[in-house]
């Protein structure tokens, strides 16, 4: 998700910063002042050490933010682990600075290999990790994204499809190949198992 970072973002504010790691990435690529927010008070104690300050609890205004703080506001594979993802990124609307932007990586619960599953198999697990982690609470597709950011204030500058089921089983990705051209590319944003998403604050909406 690092390139999906604007260069100009100085100050980051990573909600489920977990232990850390990617704020200390961006702290040494990029010299950001990060500051965390993270639910797991073992996680942050760690993630303390690596950022400039990390916050104990759930991303809601009980937090008392600082209001257009940060040049960007993170959600890698949170929104997904939240009871109302709605309310968390307008609050994260009013952390932005004035060119600010909130960048996440969202999975796609269309993904081709959880479809094929679901349709041919007739299985819909959860698991520890991934599409059906048992801790998701919500799911989303590109079009659900695409919908969400404006309803709630946003412009999307950028969405963009990453790991591709190209990259994960071949014998998955000959099926979803020559179904896709079959249905004429139809099911094209199936390859995805996460989007990644740039929006900024609509300026017409405030």
């Amino acid at each position: 998700m690092l390139p999906f970072v604007p260069e100009s973002a100085h100050t980051v504010l990573e909600v489920g910063c977990s232990v850390g790691n990617f704020g200390s990435l961006l702290k040494s690529e990029r010299s950001a002042r990060v500051w965390g927010v993270e639910i797991d008070p073992e996680a942050a104690a760690i993630a303390s050490r690596r950022l400039d300050k990390v916050i104990v609890g759930p991303f809601d205004r009980n937090l008392n933010l600082p209001e257009g703080e940060f040049d960007c506001v993170l959600f890698n594979d949170v929104l997904e682990h939240m009871i109302d993802p709605y309310s968390a990124l307008e609050y994260a609307k009013e952390l932005l600075a004035k060119d600010g932007c909130v960048v996440a990586s969202i999975p796609n619960v269309r993904y081709f290999g959880n479809v094929w599953r679901f349709l041919i198999d007739g299985t819909w697990e959860y698991v520890d990790e991934g599409i059906l982690d048992r801790t998701h609470l919500r799911f989303f597709t590109r079009k659900s994204i695409e919908s969400m950011f404006p309803k709630l204030g946003f412009e999307i500058r950028e969405i963009k499809g990453i790991n591709p089921v190209d990259s994960w089983d071949p014998p998955l990705r000959q099926k979803f190949r020559y179904l896709n051209f079959l249905l004429m590319k139809k099911i094209a944003d199936m390859r995805w198992l996460q989007f990644a998403v740039v929006a900024t604050r609509n300026s017409q909406r405030g």
